[in-house]
């Protein structure tokens, strides 16, 4: 059973991760794990992959809507569950508003190669966590073959739809192969949700998702209509933040809120910085053209875009959390957990191998990573300096 925590100390601990986690959600996915269930031991790694599964199902950013979940179990309140969004989120967000409100950002060969070391992390970090979860989680043969279908199903079919069908295929596979009396029992997850909070969370998404636009096209006024945009966006994307960003480019865009230069640099300063790339949404915000903008639009772009996929993620856990104790239910999650494994050794390969590793020297930087983390037991943020460091000594040499 989970020991309880405090806000403060999840507030802590995800601050730590909010300044640190590079590389995309697949990525954070891998910081999390290797902080809160090996260091940390907040939880086990079966009831990791559940978590990781159900926001998988969920629209919306999967590896904040994580940590929320994290958040809440941790700090066994509601405000666990924002302390963990709030630290995780505003570094990245502080960082784009930051830069929306005129700070210059480096550019050239130095700057690159910073952020090229930073994909290295990322490597490292993620094929530490499918190997990990993969010796936990698909430790037999029907379970391996589970993880390897899963994985062909990504690799070939691609976007969110690949990754939803893939765990819908691991559950339906679990049921038949994961079944008999070696399953493991249910471990002890308790969130302070209760069914009655849960469906007014699940009616309050469902509820603003139809009348704010509604609202908008009656003639309310900009600052509605701002929030309106940015909350569809959330509300209706699969697949975490690289996603949500064509939906971003037509609410913003079209409607001449923002010119596309302006949403192509905020979408190139959003792969710098470490945490959620939904947070792309606080320079967004502040950079639109009609009021509000500045720290007001970024403020509300903010709140618009996280909302859905928070409210949606709490309204699903009484839910999740009585069914998941059922044989069946357990059978499934087992597929399903092995099927996780496999969604996350496709995503090593694309988009993370592929956009990182471009030479002999960027596998033997990976590596090190690897190392690094597994056999040496460095905490992550040294790997992220040390590999950050790497690659601008790479660009300029």
């Amino acid at each position: 059973m989970t020991r309880q925590g405090s806000p403060a100390e999840v507030f802590a601990a995800f601050l730590k991760l909010g300044l640190t986690s590079f590389g995309g959600p697949i990525a954070h996915l891998g910081y999390f794990r290797d902080e809160l269930v090996l260091r940390r031991k907040w939880l086990d790694e079966a009831g990791y992959a559940e978590l990781v599964a159900l926001c998988q199902f969920l629209p919306g950013p999967a590896s904040s809507q994580v940590g929320f979940a994290l958040g809440l179990l941790r700090g066994n309140s509601l405000l666990g569950g924002l302390a963990a969004w709030f630290a995780f989120t505003m570094p990245s967000a502080l960082l784009l508003l930051a830069a929306a409100l005129g700070a210059k950002a480096t550019g050239g060969p130095l700057a690159d190669g910073v952020i090229h070391g930073l994909k290295l992390v990322a490597v490292a970090v993620v094929a530490q966590a499918v190997w990990g979860m993969a010796r936990t989680l698909a430790p037999d043969r029907s379970r391996a073959a589970i993880a390897l279908l899963a994985a062909a199903i990504v690799l070939l079919a691609g976007g969110s739809l690949g990754q939803i069908g893939a765990i819908a295929l691991g559950a339906l596979s679990g049921l038949w192969l994961c079944r008999g009396p070696t399953a493991d029992a249910p471990a002890g997850m308790h969130f302070p949700v209760g069914r009655r909070q849960g469906a007014v969370a699940l009616a309050l998404c469902a509820g603003l998702l139809v009348a704010l636009p509604l609202l908008a096209h009656a003639g309310a006024g900009p600052a509605l209509q701002l929030f309106d945009a940015f909350y569809r966006a959330g509300a209706l994307v699969f697949g975490g933040g690289h996603v949500v960003l064509p939906l971003l480019q037509a609410e913003v865009v079209a409607p001449g809120w923002t010119t596309n230069e302006a949403f192509l640099a905020g979408y190139g300063l959003a792969q710098a910085v470490p945490g959620p790339l939904f947070t792309v949404a606080a320079y967004l915000g502040a950079v639109m053209i009609p009021a509000p903008n500045g720290v007001a639009g970024a403020l509300i772009a903010l709140s618009g875009v996280f909302l859905p996929g928070l409210l949606l993620v709490y309204g699903m856990l009484p839910f999740w959390e009585a069914l998941r104790a059922r044989p069946a239910a357990r059978a499934a999650m087992r597929g399903a957990n092995a099927a996780v494994v496999g969604i996350l050794g496709a995503a090593l390969y694309s988009p993370i191998w592929t956009s990182a590793i471009l030479s002999p020297a960027d596998v033997l930087l990976a590596l090190a990573g690897l190392l690094a983390l597994t056999m040496w037991k460095a905490p992550p943020w040294t790997v992220v300096l040390a590999l950050a460091a790497a690659g601008a000594l790479t660009a300029l040499v």
